[in-house]
């Protein structure tokens, strides 16, 4: 084989490999091509996840609102419980205060 075949043989073989290499990344693009379908179905999957995520939000702020309501309700209760405690322990002083006061009375009787 002289110089200007091997060169004509070697052109042959490398435009073939071209060819072959062209048509496989074309048969890979075809194959892997993302079809209208796919991407409405995508779109639609993207709004779902947003409209999930909208709704988490909203319930995460209504819990720590309610979260807020209830610790006011347990603060006032805590008060409340605690004025009446306080008032209690006035009437039960005052009680005794009316039985000693009763005591020595019916003593000063007898």
């Amino acid at each position: 084989m002289n110089r200007s075949e091997f060169v004509v043989a070697t052109a042959a073989i490398l435009f073939v490999a071209f060819m072959l290499g062209w048509f496989a990344n074309w048969l890979v693009h075809r194959l892997t091509r993302v079809s209208q379908a796919d991407l409405g179905e995508l779109d639609r999957m993207a709004q779902m996840v947003h409209d999930a995520e909208e709704q988490r939000d909203e319930a995460i702020a209504y819990v720590h609102q309610r979260e807020a309501q209830l610790k006011d309700r347990v603060r006032t209760a805590e008060e409340d419980h605690r004025a009446a405690v306080e008032a209690l322990q006035e009437v039960q002083s005052e009680n005794a205060e009316l039985r000693d006061y009763i005591d020595r009375m019916d003593a000063r009787r007898t």
